[in-house]
């Protein structure tokens, strides 16, 4: 994160990791308790369909008895950081210089671990404000790798994350994100690009292509996240990390032939990588 004693200036630091610096002083206004419950709201109708705009979220907050306008919904996923997916003209770039790669999955068969990891960012409500949630998975077995949290949706939680799954695991030959401006930051591409993996981008608004991941953040989400309402950050951090045990290594997936991904992730490794 950045450090206001170091030589470098706080400028230069905001650029390396990725963030404005405008962020650095500006202080948010509390979130009020309405627009906390609406936002837990929106990211479960979300989750259930992500190609629903501000237009159709309202009107599903309105059949369940919330009176809410549309331009207030549409404040609300841009400060939880969705949009509905669909098939659209290219109207913005991720983020300005940030360069964008190729989708290199399309027609692969992904059946050994490290042969294909996976990263996306979702929106952890509370229950008294929020916190967004960085999980690195590895695509064959679905093991997460490695996960952070972050009350703000910047560049360093997601590299934290990134290079603790190089260190514990090695390396995978691909990695498959989203375009989000955190994945194609240099802070990001960078690590990446230095350990020689390959990397690939989903095409924009096409959720399917990183869909491994998503179908995590429904498991998140509906067996540990929504059944509880974290107190703080730390209370979060401790709750995800007891579930991400048990998804790792007691839960089994019937796309894995009733394995957990622990087993599947071991049992997939190529050899030399296991014995190393």
């Amino acid at each position: 994160m950045i450090d206001r004693e170091s030589k470098l200036s706080i400028v230069q630091q905001c650029r390396m990791v990725g963030i404005s610096r405008t962020s650095m002083y500006y202080e948010s206004k509390p979130i009020s308790p309405r627009d906390i419950e609406l936002m837990r709201l929106i990211d479960e109708i979300y989750l259930r369909y992500p190609f629903y705009g501000s237009r159709r979220i309202r009107d599903e907050l309105k059949d369940s008895g919330h009176e809410v306008g549309r331009g207030h919904v549409a404040t609300l996923m841009r400060k939880m950081g969705i949009e509905a997916l669909y098939r659209k003209p290219r109207l913005s770039e991720p983020h300005p210089g940030h360069k964008v790669y190729p989708y290199l999955l399309r027609n692969m068969e992904i059946n050994r671990a490290n042969q294909v990891w996976a990263a996306d960012i979702t929106y952890i409500p509370m229950a008294k404000g929020s916190c967004y949630l960085v999980a690195i998975i590895d695509w064959a077995s679905r093991r997460v790798l490695s996960w952070r949290l972050s009350n703000t949706m910047d560049t360093s939680f997601c590299a934290e994350a990134l290079e603790e799954a190089i260190i514990r695991f090695g390396r995978p030959d691909i990695f498959n994100t989203d375009q989000g401006s955190q994945f194609t930051s240099e802070a990001f591409t960078g690590i990446l690009n230095t350990n020689g993996i390959r990397i690939s981008m989903d095409g924009r608004g096409r959720w399917r292509d990183n869909v491994i991941i998503e179908r995590l953040w429904w498991s998140v989400k509906y067996e540990e996240v929504y059944l509880k309402a974290y107190g703080s950050v730390a209370e979060a951090r401790r709750e995800i990390g007891n579930y991400f045990e048990l998804y790792n290594y007691r839960r089994r997936h019937q796309s894995l032939d009733k394995r957990t991904p622990d087993i599947v992730y071991w049992a997939t490794l190529p050899k030399k990588e296991a014995a190393a």
